[in-house]
């Protein structure tokens, strides 16, 4: 789920008139009031210019065609040129006695983009022309099955396959057919990631993963540790899970396909890229327990909730929290339902076009329990975006980019049983006996997911610093979903393939670390609100729907923005200047329990 663009242009011409006066004589040494005033000439350009650009960016996801690319990548490469140039001309007051909000300023501008360009106008240009044509591609991805006539499908129709068929053959095929979309961006990734490194050398990095790592108030290194911290304290949970969902495949697929000791082939899971099981929960729920006592996208469909009262739902939410509406032009410019006429890009976005008020998201929403979340998920992005509204430019976005991410999933937990029920969905709680199952069908989401979350960006460091090449860019990536997932590759690959480049966020540029630091934080933020709510039951079951307190408490950490170090952002949520996964244990030790109870006798873990 992507955030779009904090800033999306600035005239190359701007940037270029500007240099001069920004720049200032270098006779003299700078002062305080030198670099005072160029953030301040800097916040005023990205702040007006930047409307353009997100213009010219939500018309090319949304109208797919050669001139909205070409329009995008225009605007892309502005911003990117100029904020390249702001950074390097900050670096003269990297020695000055600064105050602590100037000093933040200018380390964010230099931090600002997640793929810097060099300072040759051409190379700045061939990487922007990079990007978006390999979003574009991506967005236009197309796999055409052998039928009559040829049944020709993008990645939503093909991932409902992987949703619902629990046919092998079927399954292998659709994840072979889509697979084949990233063969075509393996050259053109290669040229990106050395564009790319250029430009982070260029600031002071040693390449763009260094740059990345350098973005949490914390060294690169203690970064990196910071991560490997947070999965060894969700791993013990993960695989046993995984062990219980291998045994239960084995069960339906048999041990020919699905070794009982060992890895689990991605095409089984339910889902693309193996990132989330929930889909699969029908064959791995025990008989006879299975049945939670309601199904949200059933019941969405029998009381014709459309996608456009899912996202009201959503709103409703936040509202009950004391937070405002959402502006009139949300309604007036989201795009919520797929075209009829046209390709978009599907993937679920959340948009602020100006910086202000104009928020916005776009996503194909199916009238499902799973696009229930992402709409909550979504509209976390859009309050917080109005939450720091108020805030500099360069101070508007998350606290980390792991609280923007976490906001949305927070509300999300809160979609209890006690909610569905306040808001009409279901009519009856289910009983007591079902809350394991409720647990386990979350866990097949929010538990599967972390060792994903973790390893794109491995990989991606890994690509960046040179010990992955585009010779076993493949080779890397398997391996890595091997150690980390325990997923096995359903078909033999080899370096012809691209697997890599079949997810989204790799050739649309965006950090995935996020999304980890996200499953985290979202649980702390969640135990944080029901604390405040006054909740004293199992925290699963705590909904804090209606509750104003804990909506202040959210309130009063989302207006912060980027202002602050993200510990003390944390702080004001949370009472915690730590990240800690003790809230995703606490919230799922019921099932813990239950899960070593059914892997008792069985292998836990797997050989790569």
């Amino acid at each position: 789920m992507r955030v779009a663009r904090k800033f999306v242009s600035i005239t190359l011409a701007t940037a270029l008139a500007a240099a001069p006066a920004a720049a200032q004589s270098t006779a003299r040494a700078p002062t305080v009031a030198d670099a005072r005033r160029f953030i301040e000439a800097a916040e005023r350009d990205l702040f007006d210019l930047s409307i353009k650009a997100n213009q010219a960016a939500w018309v090319a996801v949304n109208f797919i065609t050669d001139d909205t690319e070409a329009l995008n990548a225009e605007h892309s490469k502005n911003l990117a040129v100029a904020i390249q140039r702001y950074a390097m001309q900050a670096k003269r007051f990297e020695k000055l006695q600064l105050p602590a909000e100037l000093r933040r300023k200018l380390t964010l501008l230099k931090l600002a983009l997640s793929a810097p360009p060099p300072g040759n106008p051409s190379d700045a240009a061939e990487l922007t022309k990079l990007t978006t044509s390999m979003e574009a591609d991506y967005g236009k991805g197309t796999y055409c099955r052998q039928a009559t006539p040829p049944q020709c499908l993008q990645i939503n129709d093909l991932s409902k396959i992987m949703a619902t068929s629990t046919n092998p053959a079927e399954l292998l095929d659709v994840w072979q057919g889509w697979h084949r979309v990233g063969a075509p961006l393996r050259p053109r990734y290669a040229r990106f990631v050395e564009l790319s490194n250029k430009g982070a050398r260029e600031l002071g990095f040693a390449n763009t993963g260094e740059l990345w790592r350098a973005g949490y108030d914390m060294t690169p290194a203690e970064f990196a540790r910071e991560l490997d911290r947070l999965w060894e304290q969700v791993r013990p949970l993960y695989q046993s899970l995984h062990a219980y969902v291998r045994t239960k495949l084995a069960e339906r697929y048999g041990t020919a396909l699905v070794p009982p000791n060992g890895m689990i082939p991605a095409h089984l899971l339910g889902n693309m890229w193996a990132q989330e099981w929930g889909n699969i929960y029908p064959l791995v729920a025990p008989v006879g327990l299975g049945d939670p006592g309601f199904d949200i996208t059933e019941r969405i469909k029998t009381k014709g909730v459309t996608q456009d009262s899912m996202v009201r739902i959503a709103e409703g939410f936040f509202t009950s929290l004391g937070l405002q509406k959402l502006p009139a032009t949300f309604w007036e410019r989201s795009l919520i339902v797929k075209p009829r006429d046209r390709e978009v890009v599907c993937h679920a976005s959340a948009w602020s076009i100006d910086n202000k008020d104009d928020v916005r998201i776009k996503m194909c929403t199916e009238q499902t329990g799973e696009d229930l979340v992402t709409v909550h998920h979504e509209l976390g992005h859009n309050y917080y975006y109005l939450a720091y509204k108020h805030q500099p430019i360069l101070f508007q976005g998350g606290a980390n980019d792991g609280f923007h991410e976490a906001i949305g999933d927070a509300i999300a937990l809160s979609i209890t049983p006690e909610y569905l029920k306040t808001i009409g969905l279901i009519d009856q709680l289910p009983s007591v006996a079902a809350d394991t199952m409720l647990l386990l069908r979350q866990a097949l989401d929010k538990v599967a997911f972390l060792p994903f979350g973790l390893l794109i960006d491995q990989w991606r460091w890994k690509v960046f610093g040179g010990e992955v090449t585009p010779a076993n860019y493949n080779a890397a990536w398997w391996d890595l979903r091997n150690r980390y997932q325990g997923v096995s590759a359903p078909l033999a690959r080899s370096e012809a393939d691209f697997d890599p480049g079949a997810k989204y966020h790799i050739p649309a540029n965006t950090p995935y670390s996020r999304y980890f630091l996200a499953r985290v934080l979202q649980f702390q933020f969640y135990r944080a609100m029901c604390r405040e709510a006054g909740w004293t039951g199992p925290l699963y079951r705590c909904t804090f729907y209606g509750n104003k307190n804990a909506g202040a408490k959210l309130q009063a950490m989302l207006q912060l923005g980027s202002s602050t170090p993200w510990p003390e952002a944390l702080y004001a949520m949370t009472g915690e200047r730590r990240m800690d996964a003790g809230a995703l244990a606490e919230y799922f030790q019921p099932l813990k329990v239950w899960l070593d109870e059914q892997n008792r006798g069985k292998t836990i873990g797997w050989t790569p």
